[in-house]
């Protein structure tokens, strides 16, 4: 039987003060005994106008694979070399903004079922959307939204390929991203709560996140560094 579902967008990324601090202690205090995370989830489907252009000297662009295993040989860009080859084997796109010859910023996205942190657990999403994930700016680039510009650029072309969007996730204390995903566009549909015990892992996927197929497995084998 066909089921129909009203979601309803909700604003976030506000200061909270006190609540924020609260929310940062009981995550963190519970993560001294066990993993436990909350993770919200974003989708994006538009475009914002002010992130569609790269100011100069900045060379946005998608990066080849050859680019991508160089990269990895420096520690600076934030991507392991074993991190590179799973994520190319499984057809992952890296969109990056360079300054000259160094990278400046970039973000990875995924068309398939990809870990997360803990790496034994695997995102699942509706494939008529993109997974963007592991976004990175050089400590040197920071504050300059170039992340927010590269992700967009990488959106649009997404949308020209046909699909529908991105969608995300941050970690519900990292109130510093939440504030820089919403700023970029995107709008919260629905948090997966996550705990290991005894261990195995307990998952609850709120029903906002049916709509975009979001949700989170265990898998078992080897483990891949994300």
């Amino acid at each position: 039987m066909d089921k129909t579902e009203i979601i309803t967008v909700v604003p976030f990324g506000r200061r909270l003060g006190f609540g924020q601090e609260l929310h940062d202690l009981v995550v963190r205090g519970i993560n001294r005994f066990t993993v436990f995370k909350i993770l919200r989830a974003v989708a994006i489907a538009c475009a914002k106008p002010e992130f569609t252009k790269c100011p100069a000297p900045y060379r946005p662009s998608f990066l080849s694979a050859k680019q991508l295993r160089e990269l990895a040989l420096d520690h600076k860009n934030g991507m392991s070399e074993r991190f590179v080859e799973e994520a190319l084997s499984k057809g992952d796109e890296c969109y990056g903004i360079f300054d000259g010859d160094r990278l400046a910023s970039y973000g990875w996205y995924s068309f398939r079922p990809t870990r997360i942190d803990p790496p034994e657990l695997v995102l699942r999403f509706d494939p008529q959307y993109v997974y963007m994930y592991k976004g990175f700016t050089h400590v040197r680039y920071r504050g300059q939204r170039l992340h927010a510009i590269g992700m967009t650029l990488a959106l649009k072309h997404y949308l020209d390929r046909g699909y529908k969007g991105l969608v995300s996730y941050v970690e519900s204390n990292n109130f510093d991203s939440l504030k820089s995903v919403s700023r970029m566009g995107y709008e919260k549909f629905g948090s997966i709560y996550l705990m290991r015990a005894f261990g195995r892992y307990l998952i609850h996927v709120s029903p906002g996140c049916e709509r975009f197929g979001f949700a989170i497995e265990e898998r078992e084998g080897e483990l891949a560094e994300l």
